[in-house]
């Protein structure tokens, strides 16, 4: 039969909220991973990114398993994770995308991902789209009803206290919030109709350099550090996105505490050992303060701010943090990196490894 739905399909997406909406929604956790579009044709399965770029070479143990279920034609919409233990591991699964099959063979079998699927799309020779999410969400479980791991439902509930429960149990360990779906909510392609909701964390952290735009001299990102327990300071990311009045104002407070890079902590470079997404401009391992080009301006490590994050890879923001004010009663020696260790639940209680 042919199959109803094919590629590219543009996933739904969703909106930022803080709070949970109420009154006929179901509430999933948002998992911590790569999001998968997987249609299986027949004898046939593709394995499509949000942008449309292939994905089975990556994750064949995930294709074969889909290529076992019992219908032969369908179209899921899910996310592909990497269970670590009681947790996810986003940086592993990052590794996974490499080009090089032998890696990729070697790395299905020590560190195999799994598919949880949270919709489905098309099933047999039916497009399912315009069916209400209750509908949707009915069929994809009887379609994994007997499916063993790495094959998942994610779980759903009707209970805006369960999805706060997950929200403060989880959060931090690969689940990255809680996605929030009407039940009448056809699939609409492209479109944020969904509703993702996180709570945001925050720390206050030291400043101790800042990268200038390439065309103007303000300054584009500020460098942010946090001690560790043998008085170090270590890199944790950066704060950007300042519109033109804020940059100024950065500069301003700034300039007086520019210094030499001999002397300075990162005089050697910052992020030695790298990052979940690769080394950052500027954490060369090794350096010479005298004869080295560097991309970033140090300043002497005593101002504060408090930023907000959502994500952290090895007690590193993901994504850039957002600045919220400056803390001028707090100690640069008081911001310890341990303001970003969190033991979240086990999401093994979450996704149980065999269905019962």
């Amino acid at each position: 039969m042919p199959l109803p739905v094919r590629p590219p399909v543009a996933p739904m997406l969703a909106r930022l909220a803080r709070e949970l909406p109420v009154d006929g929604y179901l509430y999933e956790p948002k998992w911590d991973g790569f999001r998968c579009l997987a249609f299986r044709d027949d004898g046939e399965v593709d394995l499509r990114s949000r942008n449309d770029r292939p994905l089975g070479r990556y994750f064949p143990e995930l294709a074969e398993a889909l290529a076992t279920l019992p219908e032969p034609c369908f179209v899921l919409d899910g996310e592909i994770v990497l269970p670590a233990g009681s947790r996810l591991d986003f940086p592993a699964l990052l590794e996974r995308l490499h080009p090089a099959r032998t890696r990729v063979e070697r790395l299905r079998r020590e560190r195999p991902a799994s598919l949880i699927a949270f919709d489905l799309l098309a099933l047999g020779d039916e497009d399912l789209r315009a069916r209400p999410f209750v509908e949707r969400r009915g069929a994809l479980e009887r379609l994994l009803a007997d499916a063993e791991p790495p094959l998942f439902v994610t779980p759903a509930t009707a209970d805006a206290g369960s999805a706060e429960a997950w929200l403060a149990t989880y959060q931090g360990g690969g689940i990255d919030g809680v996605v929030a779906k009407h039940e009448t909510l056809p699939y609409e392609e492209g479109a944020r109709r969904m509703v993702k909701v996180k709570h945001e964390r925050t720390a206050d952290c030291v400043v101790a350099g800042f990268r200038r735009f390439v065309d103007r001299p303000l300054p584009s990102s500020l460098l942010l550090g946090l001690y560790d327990d043998d008085g170090d300071l270590r890199h944790v990311g950066i704060a950007s996105s300042f519109s033109r009045r804020v940059q100024h104002e950065l500069l301003d407070v700034l300039r007086p505490l520019v210094v030499p890079l001999a002397g300075h902590p990162w005089e050697r470079g910052f992020l030695l050992s790298g990052g979940a997404t690769g080394r950052l401009r500027g954490s060369a391992g090794r350096w010479s303060p005298e004869d080295m080009t560097q991309d970033w301006v140090p300043v002497r490590p005593g101002l504060v701010c408090e930023v907000a994050y959502d994500q952290l890879d090895d007690r590193r923001f993901r994504h850039p943090a957002r600045f919220r004010r400056w803390r001028p009663g707090r100690e640069a020696h008081e911001c310890r990196l341990d303001q970003l260790e969190a033991s979240p639940g086990d999401l093994r209680d979450l996704l149980p490894a065999r269905r019962t």
